[in-house]
């Protein structure tokens, strides 16, 4: 069996796409946004969310069935006690009655003389580890689905202050064309074009409405609550986290929970597959059965009156229609597919790390660029209503500001809340920690 890092590719020594230094990643980091009410609701969502105790069930019905599986190894006994009672009826001889007491047991143990019972035992163990592995990386998806879900209602609600000022300076504009129009200084075609951008405003003011409801419910559900869309939530995105902790590429194998999960399972296959092979050999078997009958309840105790025999068995498979090697042939290709599963769960694991690095370097920059596009529609903006005011532009020219500005500040909230979830997801693709307690 291949160990852990034999991932099918060679493994660079540091990401491709991290241009830092290499640093642990976070013991909790949800606390590295210092919100202490998204910690709060991360908290919630792990105690209350019913996906995630439906995972949580899984595992317990995996170690269950590990107990199962297990059990094979042990001794069976059967202890069965009966009580029979008779009455036979004669036509002019009367009746008589009987009374039989008995205890019958049976005991049967297979000796796990290869290590067959042991290997499909073990199989079952790594089940389970599997399935916690799984139930570990519910809980990160889980804590990322949420912090990603409050950042984005935060961003919806700002967009809708965005939206609420933009209706406000659009009725502005209104008023102004207006005011002008009365003085003979414009036309009506004005006074339309400009309610007409007002009427667009509110429509998409309208539209953010939505958008802050939808989200919060979809928020609520997560956290296993009844989907009212009334959710307390930061008025603001918080600031980026400075640091950017990437580790090494070698370390993911073994912190990554879906990494761990799938080379559990690989490990399974080939257990269940050398269980299997092990069907050839002969089995041996101690089987026991005895008891004790008896009319008197009291004679039932006296050791004396118990009759029992012991055998050991040897069986040997000599012909089973090719059952024992097709089973092989499919554990072999079972183990095969684990094997190529854990290949690609590891590429992909790689991929969501270095094209998470990469996207940050990038919205970085497009952050950098919208923040200084807001500063220049605003003061264009500004401008521009001087100019309208004094017959130096058109109205179309006007109006084409405030949405210039408008799409400005919209596309900057976007960035902003995206390089926000781009550092959760590079968490998540780390197999960044969350607090256990929790």
């Amino acid at each position: 069996m291949r160990n852990p890092g034999d991932a099918g590719a060679a493994l660079p020594a540091r990401w491709a796409a991290d241009k830092g230094t290499p640093q642990p990643t976070p013991e909790n980091w949800v606390e590295a946004f210092g919100d202490p009410n998204l910690s709060a609701l991360v908290d919630s969502a792990l105690a209350d969310n019913y996906q995630l105790k439906a995972v949580a069930a899984r595992v317990k019905a995996a170690v269950a069935q590990a107990r199962i599986d297990g059990a094979s190894r042990l001794p069976q006994l059967l202890f069965a006690p009966d009580y029979q009672y008779t009455q036979i009826r004669e036509a002019g001889f009367g009746s008589a009655r009987f009374s039989v007491f008995e205890t019958l047991f049976s005991l049967s143990w297979e000796l796990d003389v290869w290590g067959r019972i042991s290997d499909f035992q073990q199989a079952a163990i790594r089940e389970v580890n599997a399935t916690a592995g799984d139930f570990q990386g519910a809980r990160l998806s889980l804590a990322a689905r949420v912090a990603q879900g409050y950042f984005e209602l935060a961003e919806a609600r700002l967009q809708a202050a965005v939206g609420e000022r933009s209706v406000k300076d659009r009725s502005v504009i209104v008023g102004l064309v207006r005011g002008r129009f009365a003085r003979g200084l414009t036309k009506a075609l004005d006074v339309r074009l400009a309610l007409t951008d007002l009427a667009n405003a509110e429509a998409e003011l309208t539209q953010a409405h939505n958008q802050v409801q939808i989200i919060a419910r979809r928020l609520q559900v997560l956290l296993g609550r009844y989907p009212e869309a009334v959710l307390t939530a930061t008025a603001e995105l918080p600031e980026l986290p400075p640091d950017m902790p990437a580790g090494l590429p070698s370390e993911l194998l073994e912190r990554r929970p879906d990494l761990i999960a799938a080379y559990d399972r690989l490990l399974a296959a080939d257990s269940r597959l050398q269980s299997t092979r092990k069907l050839l050999l002969p089995r041996v078997a101690l089987t026991a059965a005895g008891g004790m009958r008896s009319q008197a309840l009291t004679e039932l105790v006296d050791p004396r009156a118990l009759a029992w025999n012991v055998l050991i068995g040897l069986a040997q498979p000599v012909f089973t229609g090719g059952r024992i090697r097709g089973q092989i042939e499919l554990d072999k290709a079972q183990t095969e597919q684990a094997l190529n599963l854990y290949k690609d769960t590891a590429l992909n694991a790689f991929r969501e790390v270095e094209q998470a690095l990469a996207a940050d370097e990038w919205l970085r920059k497009e952050e950098k660029a919208l923040k200084n596009a807001v500063e220049q529609t605003e003061a264009s903006r500004k401008l521009a209503v001087y100019s309208y005011q004094h017959g130096y532009i058109e109205i179309l020219t006007l109006l084409d500001s405030y949405r210039s500005t408008l799409t400005a500040q919209s596309a900057h909230l976007s960035v902003r809340r995206q390089l926000l979830s781009n550092r959760i997801n590079l968490y998540l693709a780390l197999g960044g920690s969350i607090c256990e307690a929790c």
